[in-house]
């Protein structure tokens, strides 16, 4: 069995000079990486199934890439590698057109590296991001993806009150969209009056869902294939976790060429299942060689 490896930190630089955080766990003299794409606050502390993910894969002879994007935290303070400005990026000021880079950023650090094999992976909102970066760009250096529980982003949206939503348009329409809101977004994401106006009116990661009349377009643009993975307790489904992959299957451009796997008995977050999701990743990853 291989040998596992210190895991290290990584840092990569995006286009626009913003540095996004992350972790390579090394196996031994690995050819193939798994990049899991992160969620909104979605980082090692509140989802700790990302080691146990990469120590399985590193037993496996695989490379793990825990990927950060600018919404891992709300704020995470750094420097911009193309002004050298002081900047804090995170949820509160995320802005989702930069989803290309952040996603291309991780994949030129892989290519660099010299994986023969790239498996792109993201977890909930990150499995969406994974989706926009796929449905706008073929890229080759990709073998498959791996959807580890999308987020149907209505059933977040939907906590937001009218009331709210009014004060995001009253923000926005007197040019205060760079202001936070006097209140989290949702409950819980602090943030500026743009970013919440991406996240109501304009959100461009809004692409799986629940209705199979709503919009797949950026699915159905994918012509990478792939697994999707999601817990039969997972709350962003209203309670039909299976028929929403199934849904998102659908719509894809070659149906009978992706897996879906259910792990029973947990949610969004794998709660006690983490080492089967982590067993399910290796399989495919594997059968996929």
């Amino acid at each position: 069995m291989p040998g596992l490896r210190r895991p290290r930190a990584l840092t990569v630089t995006t286009r626009r000079g913003s540095v996004l955080d992350g972790a390579l766990l090394p196996a031994q003299a690995a050819d193939t990486v798994v990049i899991a794409i992160t969620g909104i606050h979605g980082n090692f502390y509140s989802n700790p199934f990302y080691v146990t993910f990469g120590r399985t894969l590193n037993r496996a002879g695989i490379d793990f890439v825990y990927a950060q994007t600018n919404d891992a935290f709300n704020e995470i303070p750094g420097t911009n590698a193309v002004t050298g400005q002081e900047e804090v990026i995170g949820s509160w000021n995320e802005d989702f057109a930069f989803t290309d880079e952040d996603l291309g950023a991780w994949l030129d650090y892989a290519e660099a590296a010299g994986y023969r094999r790239i498996i792109l992976a993201g977890h909930s909102l990150g499995a969406n991001k994974v989706i926009y970066y796929l449905a706008r760009h073929h890229d080759e250096r990709v073998e498959h993806f791996l959807l580890l529980s999308p987020a149907n982003l209505r059933h977040l949206t939907n906590q937001v009150t009218a009331q709210e939503r009014a004060v995001v348009r009253d923000y926005v329409d007197r040019g205060l969209g760079e202001q936070r809101l006097p209140f989290p977004l949702m409950g819980w994401v602090p943030c500026r009056a743009e970013t919440a106006r991406q996240w109501l009116c304009d959100n461009i990661l809004d692409n799986v869902h629940v209705e199979a009349d709503a919009d797949f377009s950026q699915v159905a643009a994918m012509r990478h294939t792939g697994a999707m993975l999601i817990g039969t307790y997972d709350r962003f489904t209203y309670g039909d976790p299976a028929g929403f992959l199934a849904t998102i299957n659908d719509h894809t451009a070659d149906p009978e060429a992706n897996e879906l796997v259910l792990i029973q008995g947990t949610g969004h977050t794998y709660q006690g299942k983490d080492q089967e999701v982590a067993d399910a990743i290796v399989r495919l990853v594997r059968a996929w060689a």
